[in-house]
């Protein structure tokens, strides 16, 4: 029997656990100890923090595993490379995946390999930020290289706002500086990629809907997101030339972008699949399990990546406004077909978060539909009717 170490037991790892079980794969969670539900899905559980990669590979190489891999999470990303090149395993490189887990790096290899994205400076905590930016044009962004979930984001209107950005920065990041680049006001736009073989098999472009904070924070996403074949051919042609900077191979691939005077301006890239509905986005549009395909990938099989159909669908999450505990739930939906799946993360009693960030989520709700606005239509009604009281 085949061993899969997934990183990470949090509720988007879940799905790739399951699906590996249903393909008859020996699963192993990987996580630090905590309430997360991947524990009671798994065969098996090493409570091992996810960034420890020497502590990671030394059992990977005890238990003999066959594949290592994750989903909607960076975090493991630079672990999933280590083990990948020490055992000879099909995933991306440790020299791709310290690339992709730190937006510094990412930058500067967009910029030595002509892909287009902002104008940015890095800045060490111990610098006049004032002096080292003093190039750049407001708005900026302000970000912790090391995280994802767009925690340690904060977009600066004014001078004013920096001691504020600098803090939030500092609170997230585990490294001595952090990045500043100009925003770029456009249109913010994603797509789910991968690239196996050295060779990038599919991207699919997909819009975001935004919860605005101290930075846009996607809280679902769409698709199709319609262009046209010309703005098409630049995202393909921008998403090549990033991966190909990045060095990533045998992995797929979650990019931000934003398209501005018809041209698309790459963000970042991800060595991952997406989090907040992502992977199901790309099983329904593409109709086939796209769980099924990361974990081929990851045992050395060719996944084939079939481009015969396009179900339009969209999802969003489920948030709280406000600190608390869960007092009720109801999910009034009658059974539709347009309604692909309601979840709920929490139950009664459970503690949740005023929603910040990405991880915050109390649940999602995804709906398709043969048009897109059938399937927005769907998702409206469904969240409609869907109550939860927080107090």
């Amino acid at each position: 029997m085949k061993k899969l170490m997934v990183m990470g037991a949090g509720i988007y790892q879940v799905p790739l656990i399951k699906k590996a079980k249903e393909m008859g794969i020996h699963t192993i969670a990987v996580s630090i100890p905590g309430n997360y539900p991947g524990f009671a899905v798994a065969d098996e559980i090493c409570h091992i923090n996810t960034v420890d990669y020497d502590e990671v590979l030394r059992v990977a190489k005890e238990k003999q595993i066959d594949g290592i891999v994750t989903a909607g999470t960076d975090v493991a990303v630079i672990t999933i490379g280590k083990v990948c090149d020490e055992m000879g395993l099909c995933g991306l490189s440790f020299e791709a995946a310290k690339v992709a887990a730190d937006k510094m790096l990412m930058k500067e290899r967009y910029e030595a390999c002509g892909v287009r994205t902002a104008r940015y400076r890095k800045v060490y905590f111990d610098e006049d930020v004032q002096e080292a930016i003093q190039d750049l044009e407001y708005p900026l962004i302000f970000k912790a290289v090391d995280s994802s979930g767009s925690r340690g984001i904060t977009r600066v209107n004014t001078p004013a706002d920096i001691e504020r950005a600098v803090e939030a920065v500092k609170k997230t990041t585990r490294k001595k500086y952090y990045i500043v680049e100009e925003f770029i006001i456009g249109e913010e736009f994603g797509a789910q990629a991968f690239v196996f073989g050295g060779k990038v098999q599919f991207v699919l472009p997909h819009g975001d809907y935004v919860f605005v904070g101290d930075t846009g924070v996607p809280v679902g996403h769409f698709a199709p997101y319609e262009l046209n074949d010309e703005l098409l051919a630049d995202v393909y042609d921008q998403t090549e030339k990033a991966v190909k900077a990045m060095g990533l191979d045998n992995c797929a691939i979650n990019a931000d972008f934003i398209m501005k005077d018809h041209k698309t301006y790459v963000l970042e890239i991800g060595g991952r699949s997406g989090a907040t509905c992502l992977a199901e986005l790309v099983s329904i549009y593409y109709g086939y399990d796209y769980y099924e395909k990361i974990i081929q990938a990851a045992l050395g099989i060719q996944p084939e990546f079939p481009q015969d159909q396009a179900v339009p669908n969209a999802s969003k999450l489920l948030m709280s406004d406000r600190d608390g505990v869960i007092r009720s739930m109801a999910n009034h939906n009658a059974p539709d077909e347009r309604i692909y799946e309601i979840m709920f993360d929490y139950t009664v009693g459970d503690p949740v978060k005023k929603f910040h960030v990405g991880p915050n989520r109390i649940g999602h709700v995804i709906t398709k539909g043969r048009t897109l606005q059938e399937a927005t239509d769907a998702l409206d009604e469904a969240l409609g009717k869907i109550e939860i009281c927080v107090e």
